[in-house]
């Protein structure tokens, strides 16, 4: 499968799209019955533009013609020191959307690689991902696989 777009890392003035973006994904998963928001998609736009600016928080963006169609962000999740081993991050993948229009062209499956490129390139240890139902097998193409260590504590707050 082929795309039609161009993948590149996101920079700090995507930062209104990709919170326009982050609002439809949102409404996506409350299947047009969404809650009052709680906050403003300006407030997520500063959120993500300081993010991106400091480095800790990788994205990159898919562009057509008609501009950004799909992200994906990475997280470091760094580890302490320690004297006996290596102490590589890991990296959570989350906050990726793609636009109905895009889906099943390859346009995630060609973030996710620009996404794990990344990660080799800079020395991760793996990374860690919690799919929803539709991501799964997109995930799960990529090499991604449960994972037997990972425990969740829910704080129910």
């Amino acid at each position: 499968m082929t795309t039609d777009c161009t993948v590149r890392p996101a920079r700090p003035e995507d930062a209104r799209r990709l919170a326009e973006l982050r609002w439809i994904f949102k409404e996506e998963d409350h299947e047009g019955q969404a809650p009052a928001s709680a906050r403003s998609p300006e407030e997520a736009e500063r959120w993500i533009r300081d993010r991106l600016d400091g480095g800790h928080w990788p994205a990159w963006v898919a562009e057509t013609g008609d501009g950004i169609c799909a992200h994906v962000f990475l997280c470091l999740v760094e580890r302490l020191p320690e004297p006996y081993g290596d102490n590589l991050p890991t990296g959570y993948v989350t906050n990726f959307f793609v636009t109905p229009p895009r889906r099943n062209r390859g346009t995630g499956s060609a973030l996710l690689e620009a996404l794990t490129l990344h990660a080799r390139g800079a020395g991760f240890e793996s990374l860690i991902v919690w799919p929803s139902d539709r991501s799964g097998p997109l995930y799960r193409r990529s090499g991604f696989q449960p994972s037997e260590e990972l425990l969740e504590l829910p704080l129910d707050t």
